[in-house]
């Protein structure tokens, strides 16, 4: 892959979340790897984007206290 190949940074950051659930073709990624791999602004984007992703999904997998789902359920039955 040469720097010809490099798709720049508005191709980058507009398919960053797709490149992340590998849900582009072959040849995007490989032009988005290449750019990331050079531009440190769009590396950066791409390090927030992965944090932000592992976060949220750390955060679904977690259930609130029996406790509090038993206060909520009683207080939406009153409304």
């Amino acid at each position: 892959m040469t720097a010809a190949d490099d798709c720049g940074c508005d191709k980058a950051r507009a398919e960053l979340e797709e490149y992340l659930r590998h849900e582009l073709c072959r040849t995007d990624v490989e032009q988005i790897r290449a750019h990331l791999e050079t531009c440190d602004g769009c590396s950066s984007e791409l390090h927030v984007s992965v944090t932000l992703t592992e976060t949220v999904r750390r955060a679904c997998k977690e259930q609130a206290p029996e406790t509090l789902r038993s206060t909520l359920i009683a207080t939406l039955r009153t409304l």
